[in-house]
């Protein structure tokens, strides 16, 4: 199969980003012929070493722009003689409908999250690929029909992106507590900061590790240092590989207030962290509904900070849960993904053509 994959760009700490050249260089590995169409970035060499196209495509939202853009996605579709267009973002499925309508060829589109109200416009696609089951509900309830819904769960095992990589574990402090991800309020780090003083009061030798960056980053530096456990939390920025500080941590906590599908549990579980996520949209079915990790309300230090005490301070059920971490940790392999994904394009194709 032909695939041409269409996204914004290539640029690192994206997670969107990171899913689609996983994909990419996943489905190219299983023999398909597959571009990236975009306006270019970080992974544009690692695509190249995985013998994946890249096209450029610019999404620049201005009108001429996006015109040209559609233009020359046009041009790039029909001479690479594509069998679908996958597009990952909102303006990605808008460029591609009428070049896909034009073409005759299919349009699959992947939710990545239905935050914003312009998500409604992947309905576009002919089939509609959501990360999550949550997310899956949610564009039903905003209109788009259960036919065309396709549920592919993320998973990141095996990716090319880490491929080579240094897999030493860093040396962490011990307990160590470690967080992944964007400093904003929607991933819920101040949660997890008043946790983790509580925690701290009664076992002092624990340790949380920060890594990301974000808007809130300073806000929430100063938060944990205003805390009598300000000297045990290291804020460490972001990380272009974070994945030896989770083999070199003991728990791996994820405090979201909302979150679609995120990649980050998949690296968690595959280093062997014990895992303590909030119970939101996609994150109880990444855990295996509790079976591969702690399940804990959202927005409720009091309850994090007990689950966290019942892992720091009994070495048994820290082992247990590193154990139960990788409970089907099989089923969240890129192969899979792919699988499963080329598998909607050739519904989308039979659907298209009859």
């Amino acid at each position: 199969m032909r695939v041409v994959q269409l996204l914004n760009h290539t640029r690192r700490l994206n997670g969107h980003v990171h899913a689609a050249v996983d994909l990419a260089c996943a489905q190219a590995r299983l023999g398909h012929a597959v571009a990236v169409a975009s306006g270019g970035g970080d992974f544009d060499l690692l695509l190249a070493a995985n013998e994946v196209e890249t096209m450029s495509v610019d999404h620049e939202r201005r009108p001429t722009t996006l015109v040209k853009g559609l233009a020359k996605l046009h041009q790039l579709a029909r001479r690479w003689k594509a069998d679908v267009v996958h597009a990952h973002m909102m303006t990605s499925a808008v460029l591609a409908w009428p070049v896909c309508k034009s073409l005759g060829i299919p349009l699959v589109t992947t939710v990545h999250n239905e935050f914003e109200r312009s998500a409604i416009l992947m309905g576009l696609g002919t089939r509609v690929i959501t990360v999550s089951e949550a997310v899956g509900r949610s564009m039903r309830r905003r209109g788009i029909s259960s036919s065309k819904l396709d549920v592919v769960l993320n998973g990141t095992i095996g990716s090319a992106r880490f491929d080579g990589k240094d897999r030493t574990p860093r040396r962490l402090g011990s307990p160590a507590i470690i967080f992944v991800g964007g400093q904003h309020p929607r991933k819920g780090l101040p949660d997890l900061i008043a946790a983790f003083n509580t925690v701290y009061a009664k076992n002092p030798n624990a340790r949380l590790y920060v890594i990301g960056d974000g808007p809130c980053r300073d806000t929430y530096v100063n938060m944990a240092q205003s805390m009598p456990c300000g000297n045990a939390v290291t804020f460490l920025g972001a990380q272009e590989d974070p994945f030896p500080f989770l083999l070199g941590a003991d728990i791996f906590v994820l405090p979201s207030h909302a979150d679609p599908a995120p990649l980050v549990l998949s690296e968690a579980r595959e280093a062997g962290c014990a895992v303590i996520a909030t119970d939101v949209d996609g994150i109880p079915e990444l855990l295996e509904h509790g079976k591969a990790g702690m399940l804990v309300p959202a927005r409720d230090p009091a309850r994090l900070a007990e689950a966290l005490c019942s892992v720091v301070e009994n070495t048994e059920a820290l082992q247990k849960w590193k154990h139960r971490s990788q409970f089907n940790l099989e089923h969240l392999r890129i192969e899979r993904v792919a699988r499963q994904t080329l598998e909607v394009y050739a519904m989308a194709q039979s659907q298209l053509h009859g």
